[in-house]
């Protein structure tokens, strides 16, 4: 699959763009664990247009992890040109992706994001703009099935993604990707693959589909390319505190269990080198909250209401040890 110029192999499995996920740290370990691409956090482009500098910190990008992709979102033409090219001229990113998908609601509820869904005419014009504001620099978009049921469809029946890919690629993008829900969806219920298939199945779309939602398994990424023909796979919620993830997904040998417990304090110390012990701690322990290698351990609620209160490495480094007692116990008992 190429987006551009850019080779991605054949099956790519990418990490999707999560706000408060995917920084730098978490993108170099995704790629470590063989991510073909990898996606920023979302950047507003109003932030970047006032050169606010928490968002221009966004667009750091190490060689180590490219290709990788910058993702910003709006919903005026003119502040998304002039992002896109603030973006291009700091982070020289290797393609410019525009969320159009979000479904949060002080993003979709403002109109940016999945909310663009309600003005197709806008989003064309932002995307238009875009692209031809950084013409040496490949612009996809990211998007959902359309903003509600009763509008995933148009009066003559052709599914409103359908139609919506064939524009965007008729204004210049060159790769699409699709969460297979809609934005009243959120993220509740099954994605709904058969309707990205349908976007691949055209014959007059010859840009890549990446298809997105509910990928976990290995068995998952093979029913999207054998099943829904999609050029790609895109991967998101699965990969919190999990970045090992790609490893199953490619069918990689799988990581052990002490390995899995390195990567996580390794995510630890990744995070306070770029932000400082206590910003650092206080993004990344909600990571490890959430990491499913530490599920299922009884009476684990005192343990990670502690994780999440550690203000030190050393001492979040502590209760990680203690778990990981806990975890080797388990697996002698098994024994």
């Amino acid at each position: 699959m190429k987006i551009g110029n850019i080779d991605l192999g054949n099956r790519p499995v990418m990490l999707a763009p999560m706000e408060d996920v995917t920084d730098i740290g978490f993108r170099l370990l995704c790629k470590q664990m063989g991510a073909a691409m990898v996606y920023s956090e979302f950047v507003s482009s109003d932030a970047l247009v006032r050169m606010v500098n928490k968002s221009l910190a966004k667009l750091q990008v190490s060689q180590d992890e490219r290709p990788v992709a910058i993702q910003i979102y709006g919903k005026d033409a003119d502040a998304m040109r002039q992002a896109a090219q603030i973006v291009v001229h700091h982070a020289r990113p290797d393609v410019l992706d525009l969320n159009f998908g979000c479904p949060v609601k002080k993003v979709a509820g403002k109109g940016a994001g999945s909310g663009m869904l309600q003005n197709v005419p806008l989003l064309l014009d932002i995307t238009r703009a875009v692209v031809d504001a950084v013409p040496d620099t490949p612009v996809t978009v990211k998007t959902r099935l359309a903003w509600n049921h009763d509008t995933m469809y148009l009066p003559d029946g052709t599914p409103f993604i359908v139609d919506l890919a064939e524009r965007l690629q008729d204004v210049g993008i060159q790769a699409l990707t699709i969460h297979g829900r809609t934005r009243a969806q959120m993220y509740q219920g099954q994605a709904d693959w058969t309707l990205i298939g349908k976007v691949r199945e055209n014959p007059r779309i010859h840009i890549p589909i990446i298809g997105n939602g509910d990928i976990c398994c290995r068995e998952d990424v093979e029913r999207a390319f054998d099943q829904y023909h999609v050029d790609g796979v895109m991967v998101g919620r699965a990969t919190f505190g999990c970045p090992w993830l790609f490893r199953d997904l490619l069918g990689k040998e799988p990581f052990t269990l002490d390995q899995k417990i390195d990567i996580l304090k390794q995510q630890v110390t990744t995070s306070v080198e770029r932000l400082g012990e206590y910003r650092g701690i206080l993004h990344v322990r909600r990571h490890l909250a959430a990491t499913p290698i530490f599920k299922g351990i009884p009476n684990f609620r005192e343990t990670r209401i502690r994780m999440l209160r550690a203000e030190h490495h050393d001492q979040l480094f502590g209760i990680i040890e203690e778990i990981r007692k806990i975890l080797h116990s388990y697996e002698t008992d098994i024994q």
